[in-house]
């Protein structure tokens, strides 16, 4: 039993973690009681992987694969928690389905009555129990939809998942199809995760993102679809340094399922020094967006980017002092000097991974670019990290973790305690990546990860600790 005592103490761990969230979810905590058992949920996930760091090899990958089932699974407990974004996704894949296309109506046009039920679209009854989830219609009725009134922002790999997840939908499943989906697509991300790093020999790494409670609550409970932009995203970032085209097409469906993967170009050319090598990437990229985007060019009448400028204003992108934007440029800089600020860093940060980035490891620029652009930008919604979560385990920076925490903190306490709580997060995050970096730095003898040998697994029963040593006197 002494010599099991980390695959003991790891377990202990992951079953507090996983009964934690299911409290969370299955009962409904909202405000101070969510954000606290929230933070515990992390506290807990931390201990779990430094448990893990001492538990024998062969004992790993099973610990691991279990643990990530686990707390996957937390998600499917309940009805989404803290988003109402899986909604549109319903009302995009139902309106497709149709025959009509998610770019040309908005959720509340009369032309598509006859596609409400009471699910999306509660009766009245429901309507006036105001209840803070439901968005109001002009009719005196609502709607679970949020922005209502506005067409679609989402991409076209997206439009084809909510299709997709639609036509396999039972009648009146309502959620849980695409909670199940995005399951699936869950433990798809831990699967190849621990495909490539088992080549590198350190899977533990693959657990920052397996049992990390943001991939339960924001990629299962809400279903976000940022898990399919994920798993696209780590597909590309896998192959694109041996097959340059084919991960050129990858990255291509990751940008157009959501955008933010775009952020993964300087990381996908690292060490490409020749154009040819630039264009392998950059131009099957291009041409797979396009392509996505020109059968719902061809049969939309309104722009098949949909609400994307208008929702760029109301988060405050385009003007710094309206939000929470650039929240710690702003406190050394003016506010108008916010978004120039940030295009000149993130061009240099750019131009840095591109030219001195290690193309055998293209994910370890990925992961600069990425984080440093959430620590510019200061995002508002805990979903969009997950990217950031899944970089950090193919890179091993856990560091970098404290920024998918900020805007979690963001989220959660920003309408509870003000945005001096995100900004505060987000400060601390930056301090705890620059540590990293430093210490990283300072490291007497450091090796890159490649190059490290790693120690043959352990079986399950063999003691972690070393055996005590012999000294023998002169």
């Amino acid at each position: 039993m002494i010599r099991n005592r980390p695959v003991v103490v790891a377990t202990l761990m992951l079953t507090a973690l996983t009964a934690l969230l299911v409290a969370l979810l299955h009962g409904n905590a909202r405000g101070a009681g969510l954000l606290a058992g929230y933070a515990g949920a992390w506290v807990l996930f931390a201990a779990a992987v430094v448990a893990l760091r001492r538990v024998p090899g062969r004992c790993v990958l099973p610990l691991l694969v279990t643990g990530a089932i686990a707390v996957t699974a937390t998600g499917l407990t309940a009805a989404p928690t803290t988003s109402t974004d899986s909604y549109r996704y319903a009302w995009d894949g139902r309106v497709q389905a149709s025959g009509f296309s998610p770019y040309d109506h908005a959720p509340d046009d009369p032309a598509l009555l006859e596609l409400r039920d009471v699910w999306l679209f509660p009766d009245a009854a429901a309507c006036a129990r105001s209840e803070p989830d439901l968005a109001p219609l002009d009719d005196g009725l609502c709607t679970r939809i949020n922005r209502p009134t506005v067409h679609t922002i989402y991409p076209p790999t997206a439009e084809a998942w909510f299709l997709l997840v639609h036509a396999v939908s039972p009648d009146g499943v309502r959620h849980k199809t695409l909670q199940t989906a995005a399951a699936l697509l869950a433990l798809a991300v831990t699967a190849l995760l621990v495909m490539i790093t088992r080549r590198r020999g350190d899977p533990h790494r693959v657990a920052l993102w397996a049992w990390c409670p943001a991939v339960p609550v924001e990629a299962v409970n809400n279903a976000h679809v940022d898990i399919l932009a994920v798993l696209l995203s780590v597909a590309a970032l896998a192959v694109v340094a041996r097959h340059r085209v084919a991960g050129g097409v990858l990255l291509g469906l990751a940008v157009a399922a959501k955008m933010l993967p775009a952020l993964l170009v300087p990381g996908a050319l690292s060490g490409a020094k020749r154009p040819r090598a630039v264009l392998a990437v950059l131009l099957p990229a291009v041409a797979t967006v396009g392509a996505l985007y020109l059968p719902y060019v061809l049969l939309s009448r309104e722009s098949v980017f949909g609400y994307l400028s208008g929702y760029a204003r109301e988060e405050g992108y385009d003007e710094a002092a309206a939000s929470g934007r650039y929240a710690l440029l702003r406190l050394v800089l003016p506010d108008a000097w916010a978004v120039p600020a940030v295009v000149l860093v993130m061009v240099a940060v750019a131009l840095t991974v591109w030219s001195r980035g290690d193309p055998e490891r293209p994910w370890s620029g990925a992961l600069v670019a990425t984080g440093t652009s959430f620590l510019l930008l200061t995002p508002g919604y805990s979903w969009y990290a997950l990217l950031l979560v899944a970089l950090v385990a193919l890179d091993g920076r856990w560091e970098w973790l404290g920024v998918a925490l900020a805007g979690a903190t963001a989220y959660l306490a920003t309408p509870l305690a003000g945005q001096g709580t995100a900004t505060t997060a987000y400060g601390i995050a930056a301090a705890a990546v620059c540590a990293g970096w430093w210490t990283r730095r300072r490291a007497e003898g450091a090796v890159p990860d490649t190059a490290r040998p790693h120690p043959r697994p352990r079986p399950c029963d063999e003691p972690t600790t070393p055996p005590t040593e012999t000294r023998h006197h002169a």
